[in-house]
């Protein structure tokens, strides 16, 4: 394929990144990974054994980092110092891995993003070596300032993290991608297969998702769903819609025909 996504120099065939929690097991985890076809996946340090709890099961013997680009975040983390230490960390459980995905929430209710917090760790992220792919809202202005700072990519949200609702604001990522010269990724609020068509069509270069699979009746087939979803908006994109009209045209052309 020619079409490839590329974060941080490294190339990807797959533009569906998929997260680890909410699964009812490890299997479950490695099984809807596979079907989803997905090559970044996303492990939240604060809740998932990656090495740091000696005697629990590990995600690393499901999820091989020698298949998967292994990307942690700092999912649970509510202030800039928290989120730092945590990728320390993770640079430390994976000898030396730097890319690593940033979130700062701003409180449990909806666990939107502290932009002030934000913009600090990702400068000092950036500053220490690390590459940062970075959750954000869906504001312009934040977007581009994340990437003149340095982040390898930028990671509007949809709607609120877990909740399913969709892409509530369309043409705020519109803006963001007009000015983007890093991958926009949608990240979060994705519930279903038609949220992530949506998101590919709008011209992201990618979508990071995990409840709209976990949570799902059959993850592993929803998985599955995810993936065409995400290749189906991809390639409507590149092709390019028709345009909108307000009255019918005929499907057939009408021109030389007797009336």
């Amino acid at each position: 394929m020619s079409d490839l996504l590329d974060i941080a120099g490294k190339t990807y065939s797959s533009r569906l990144l998929i997260g680890t929690g909410k699964y009812k097991d490890f299997e479950e985890t490695r099984s809807a990974i596979e079907e989803s076809g997905a090559q970044i996946v996303t492990v939240a340090i604060r809740r998932t054994n990656i090495g740091q709890n000696a005697g629990e099961p590990n995600l690393l013997d499901f999820v091989s980092p020698d298949k998967y680009t292994i990307l942690p975040n700092t999912a649970g983390c509510f202030n800039a110092e928290d989120a730092v230490r945590t990728c320390k960390l993770a640079r430390e459980l994976l000898d030396g891995h730097d890319l690593v995905k940033l979130e700062v929430l701003g409180d449990q209710k909806t666990l939107y993003p502290n932009i002030t917090d934000t913009l600090k760790a990702a400068r000092e992220l950036v500053d220490d070596g690390f590459k940062v792919m970075v959750y954000t809202n869906d504001d312009p202005i934040v977007a581009k300032e994340l990437e003149s700072m340095g982040c390898v990519a930028v990671m509007p949200l949809g709607s609120l993290i877990g909740s399913g609702l969709g892409i509530l604001n369309p043409h705020n990522i519109r803006l963001i991608l007009e000015e983007a010269e890093v991958p926009i990724i949608v990240d979060a609020g994705v519930g279903t297969a038609s949220d992530a068509a949506i998101a590919m069509e709008l011209g992201c270069d990618g979508v990071l998702l995990n409840s709209a699979v976990a949570h799902a009746n059959k993850p592993i087939l929803m998985a599955s769903a995810m993936r065409k979803a995400i290749e189906a908006g991809r390639e409507s994109f590149l092709a390019g819609r028709m345009p909108r009209k307000a009255y019918a045209a005929a499907s057939s052309p009408l021109d030389g025909v007797s009336r």
